[in-house]
Parts: C-alpha cells; structure tokens; sequence
C-alpha cells in the first residue's frame, strides 16, 4: 500500500467509524465502498475485518439478553454461514471485476432502501421459513461482495424487536458474517498477515471516528444525517457499478 492510498484508507476508516457512531451502522458499507475505488474490493473486504469484527461484537455484547436473540435468530445465522461456504472464494478469485460491480448494485440498493424507510413486516409464523433464505442470501452477497447489509438489515427491522434488541440483533448477525468473510478471505489467501496486520492497525481510526459519532449523536438531528449517508450510498454504488 503506497503513502497516499494509507492516508486515504485511514481517512475512510475515521469516516466509516463516525458514521457507525452516529446511527449504528453503515462502517463495511462506507469502508468496502470507498475502498472499493482504490483497491480491488477483496482486498477492501480485508482490510475492513478486524475493525468490523470489534465494533460488531461490541454491539453484540452491550445487548440486553443474547441467548434470546440466539434462539430466535440461529435459522438465519446458519443460513448466512451456508450461503457463505456456497459463495466461497468468489471475492477472493475476482479478476474482471464482477465484484465491483456488484458491490456497487448492492450499496445502491441498500441506499434506495434506506431512503424510502422501507421496513418489512415479517409475521412471527413465517420466520422459520424466511430467516433461512434470507440468511442464505445474504450470505451469497457477502462471499461476492464483502458487504452483509442485505437483505439481512431489512429482515431484523421487520421482526418486532425494541430498539436495543435490533441493535444486538445487528452486532450477532454482523459478528456471523465477518467471522465467515474472515475464513472465505483467508482461504482464498486475500488475508494474509500483512493484511491482517493492515487491519489491526485500521480499527485505531475505526473506533476514533466512532466514538466522535457516538458523543455527536445526541447533538444533530439522526434523520438528517441518515437520509444524507443514503444518499451518498446510492451515489457511490452508482460510481461502483459504472466504472
């Protein structure tokens, strides 16, 4: 990594950070994204583990009752980690770049969805049903694009769960896909120690510009804020898939 893409990388890494701080997501997206028009997004995916896998498990663990959410949640865990091992190694073999613009589709998705405020209602009775598919599919997206918003945050919105149970419900099914990109990665030799070690080093600015985005959040207006991160999703994935 040159001297200006490490400036550029730790200036993203703050941003990813503070937006995460502010609305509680949003860090492999923005992270992936950005990266993503510097570097092949493998090696973005890389780069992003260990901040996401601290900030995650963080989230996860500040929650108020985990072996509730397990029981509940354990079909769409299991289908992320299925869909992962079915996607194994396509992030990591990407060479004409399909992965880029896939990035790019998702992110635009994602963006789209969240600007129109989408939230599913997904009835309690469907949910041994849906959760496996919809882990399964977003376990098919994160092994080719690195990124796991999709279609999994929408489906947790949807279930009924408070404020703090979707909060942790986010922080477990993060936790899952980054522990599997990790090994899918690591398999396919796209995080070596070099990278791992460039990771370690990344959550420094991670978690500074998350808890900036922590200690402003009661300071600005949250919709505002999330309409604009939105928006510039839908911009950058558009960029992405354009290239």
């Amino acid at each position: 990594m040159t001297n200006d893409q490490l400036i550029a990388a730790t200036a993203v890494f703050l941003l990813a950070g503070f937006i995460k701080g502010v609305i509680g997501l949003g860090l492999p997206a923005v992270g992936v994204g950005l990266l993503g028009l510097m570097m092949a997004p493998a090696h973005a995916a890389a780069l992003l583990i260990v901040p996401s896998a601290v900030t995650n498990v963080w989230q996860l663990a500040t929650g108020p009752d985990f072996k509730k959410l397990l029981r509940r949640l354990w079909p769409m865990l299991g289908g992320i980690i299925i869909g992962s091992l079915i996607g194994a190694g396509w992030l990591a073999g990407d060479t004409g770049g399909r992965a880029r613009t896939g990035l790019g589709l998702v992110l635009t998705l994602y963006g789209i969805v969240g600007l129109l405020a989408w939230r599913p209602n997904v009835p309690p009775r469907v949910e041994p049903i849906l959760g496996p598919l919809v882990g399964l599919a977003t376990g098919l997206v994160t092994a080719a694009t690195g990124v796991f918003m999709i279609p999994a945050v929408p489906y947790l919105q949807g279930i009924g769960l408070d404020r703090e149970d979707l909060i942790q419900a986010l922080g477990l099914s993060f936790t899952t896909s980054t522990i599997v990109l990790a090994a899918d990665l690591a398999g396919g030799g796209a995080f070596d120690r070099p990278l791992i070690l460039a990771s370690s080093l990344a959550l420094v600015p991670a978690l500074a510009g998350m808890f900036a985005g922590q200690w402003l959040r009661n300071r600005i207006a949250p919709p505002v804020f999330r309409r604009c991160f939105f928006a510039g999703l839908v911009l950058l994935g558009l960029q992405l898939a354009l290239r």
